[in-house]
């Protein structure tokens, strides 16, 4: 898997690409990150990649020159290359875009920066992605949130298959079930037996209900999108029947 992210300040991304799992998998050729400098294609003797915006405002708008200049050559490169704009006006970036982006060969990231991007970009990418409802000072922090996310899904990257699939938001759309290692007890706090019994079928109950319980507490609007038997939903129905009376 290869990803280019096209940007600014491509020094920032200098720690990524010798630690963690994603330098290991870098090392290894399993992934391919590089970078294309936006202002390397701005026109002009001074590179000017910003400008006022029309119509008035603070700040300044980066140019859709350098951004379209850089994209054309980056296609000329690789014609399988499919392009994502980092704009709050995206679509949220969550697990199932993240395994659909997996199975990208070759993926760019456009990284904005000052007030924005002018919006005519808009018309030379295959994707708009927001990682949140939130202001960040540019598209670099969200362009490692997507890479790491993607980066997870590429076979070995992870080493262990089974890591992909029980994680959060992976096995059924719920959130992860709690997990715990030595040692067994912790001032006080107790493993839960079940998880001692060796009964894998327990287990896998327990864990079941326990992914369900923590969706429902945390992010009750996935569990719309889950598939539930008579049980879980009675399951389900008894959790909220005891948070409404606790409070």
């Amino acid at each position: 898997m290869r990803f280019t992210i096209l940007t600014l300040f491509p020094e920032v991304f200098d720690s990524i690409r010798s630690t963690s799992l994603f330098g290991k998998a870098l090392e290894s050729g399993l992934l391919r990150l590089d970078f294309m400098n936006i202002r390397d294609f701005a026109p002009g003797k001074h590179r000017v990649v910003d400008d006022a915006p029309y119509g008035g405002g603070a700040g300044m708008v980066m140019k859709v020159e350098p951004v379209v200049l850089a994209l054309e050559k980056l296609r000329e490169q690789s014609a399988s290359v499919r392009v994502a704009f980092l704009t709050p006006q995206g679509k949220v970036f969550n697990q199932a875009m993240a395994q659909r982006l997996a199975g990208v060969g070759h993926l760019a990231l456009i990284c904005g920066r000052y007030e924005g991007v002018d919006d005519r970009v808009r018309s030379f990418v295959d994707y708009e992605i927001s990682v949140g409802d939130y202001i960040l000072s540019g598209g670099e922090p969200a362009a490692w949130v997507v890479m790491d996310a993607v980066s997870r899904l590429v076979p070995g990257v992870l080493g262990c298959h089974d890591s992909v699939e029980e994680e959060s938001f992976s096995k059924a759309g719920l959130l992860e079930y709690p997990q715990y290692t030595r040692p067994r007890e912790y001032r006080g706090m107790l493993v839960p037996e079940v998880l001692l019994s060796g009964d894998h079928g327990e287990i896998a109950r327990w864990r079941r209900q326990e992914a369900l319980a923590n969706t429902a507490r945390n992010r009750p609007d996935l569990l719309e999108k889950v598939e539930l038997s008579d049980t879980e939903r009675a399951f389900l129905s008894d959790i909220e029947s005891k948070h409404h009376t606790e409070e």
